[in-house]
């Protein structure tokens, strides 16, 4: 129908991310999070010593999922509250656990506690895809960690680097970033029970002033939940801090993709090297030779909303008065999941890049030759001197050779023909025959190659490790658009 089109979606759900992680941020998995935790509550206080019986318990159970949205939504326009609205159809659903739902809380136990397990989910999705995305790229960087190609310093032509070398600087970076998104999995904890302002005052007067059971409910509820520890203190809500770390998280992770995806597409440019681009994929509605690089640039534009992200966790953060304001709830409703969104839909989307990258070696090997004998003129300076040649009159017939070769090139768009002259110059006769060996490319690289091989042994296997049974399950990513 033409009102299913009449209305916003966001391009993050429609075209982007993957279902798992979208499902993590639905109503769905939100609503049925909180009747989950007025179950454990429930189960909590009844284990502690209150008056709920497993009947009530087991109603409730059955309920968690049976979630009647419009029924919510018309009870939140009458009271302008969501939660007050959920407890009241959940009440009509469990008429007779009505009486103990939502017992000594506040929304906040269920609004928090909630974020905190679907930001520890998300996590969870996340990781391995970061894990992925590295596993690929270390093949790829075994694979071309001897093919020479220019290295690039202000953004032009310098010393020489490896394909798979290049490839361990992007690597690299990832590895930082699962480290961050790794320690936020492991410092994150539950908000747990709590209370108003986080005193727990509520619940000390539920148990008549038994603290030690009121530490208790906390500690139950938060192992229930599948935390190991409860935030210590908090007060209305968990502090927003925590926010900040996993949003930077992210935006750092975006930062890492935005760089790799920039250096992509500056390749393709050169066609030195490609992303997948499939048969019936057309680049360009007006140029029908183009093979525009729309998976790097896609990654580019999530990169880029991804990282903005960051200011928005930060003032949230920032403008938190005293034990909590509400003015945080509609930003974070909007932060949290965008960030989670972007990152998964910007990971996929270099997953699918990483696993058909295409190089072209030719092009490489041209581009080298264009370059490399103005590289190699200091070694044809040491040949001659080892050949009995004095360097100052080396020096200076070499700088001729190449200000001459240097305006074929600049001003006339010829090729570098400084080796040509060279060879025809009786003067470097004694060292024509090293010529070949002196301008092999692979000489130029240095260490570049068993770089790559101790980086992977010593950086990349340890963090794989990690995440060997997730990666024996790792499938070809394919785009739906």
């Amino acid at each position: 129908m033409a009102s299913n089109y009449e209305g916003y979606k966001s391009p993050l759900s429609t075209r982007y991310a993957s279902k798992e992680m979208q499902f993590l941020f639905s109503d769905q998995n939100k609503f049925s999070t909180w009747r989950r935790l007025w179950v454990w509550l429930a189960k909590a206080e009844s284990r502690l010593g209150l008056e709920i019986s497993d009947a009530q318990i087991a109603e409730m159970e059955l309920q968690i999922s049976n979630i009647d949205f419009e029924a919510a939504a018309a009870e939140e326009r009458l009271t302008r509250h969501d939660v007050m609205a959920h407890v009241h159809v959940f009440a009509k659903q469990c008429p007779s656990a009505a009486p103990v739902i939502h017992l000594g809380a506040t929304s906040c136990y269920v609004g928090d506690n909630t974020d905190l397990i679907v930001l520890r989910d998300a996590l969870k999705l996340l990781l391995p895809r970061v894990a992925s995305v590295i596993a690929r790229l270390s093949q790829f960087a075994q694979s071309y960690k001897d093919q020479p190609t220019l290295g690039f310093t202000h953004l032009q032509p310098a010393q020489l680097t490896t394909v798979g070398k290049r490839a361990c600087l992007w690597i690299q970076d990832l590895i930082m970033d699962e480290r961050a998104l790794s320690r936020c999995l492991e410092d994150l904890r539950f908000r747990g029970v709590k209370g108003i302002t986080g005193t727990q005052a509520s619940f000390l007067q539920l148990f008549n002033g038994d603290g030690e059971k009121v530490k208790q409910l906390d500690q139950l509820v938060t192992e229930l939940a599948g935390f190991k520890k409860a935030y210590a203190v908090t007060g209305q809500t968990y502090s927003r801090k925590v926010d900040v770390e996993i949003v930077a998280a992210l935006a750092s992770l975006g930062t890492t993709i935005h760089k790799m995806c920039s250096d992509l597409r500056i390749l393709a440019s050169r066609k030195e090297l490609e992303e997948p681009f499939e048969s019936t994929q057309i680049g360009s509605s007006a140029m029908p030779y183009k093979r525009n690089p729309m998976r790097s640039e896609r990654c580019c534009a999530l990169a880029r909303h991804l990282i903005t992200l960051f200011s928005s966790a930060a003032n949230t953060h920032a403008t938190q008065w005293l034990e909590r304001t509400l003015d945080d709830s509609a930003n974070r409703r909007l932060t949290l999941s965008e960030a989670f969104l972007a990152a998964d839909a910007a990971l996929l989307t270099l997953l699918n890049i990483s696993q058909g990258l295409v190089v072209y070696p030719k092009v490489i090997e041209r581009h080298i030759s264009q370059e490399l004998p103005f590289m190699s003129t200091e070694n044809i300076i040491m040949a001659m001197v080892k050949a009995g040649g004095d360097r100052q009159v080396c020096h200076e017939k070499i700088r001729v050779l190449s200000q001459e070769a240097g305006a074929q090139v600049k001003q006339h768009g010829k090729d570098n023909d400084l080796v040509v002259r060279v060879r025809k110059d009786p003067y470097f006769s004694p060292i024509l025959e090293q010529l070949d060996t002196i301008l092999d490319a692979k000489t130029f690289t240095g260490r570049a190659s068993d770089q790559v091989g101790e980086f992977v042994k010593e950086e990349v296997e340890p963090v794989l490790a990690r995440y060997s049974e997730a990666l024996k399950n790792v499938q070809d990513v394919k785009l739906n658009i």
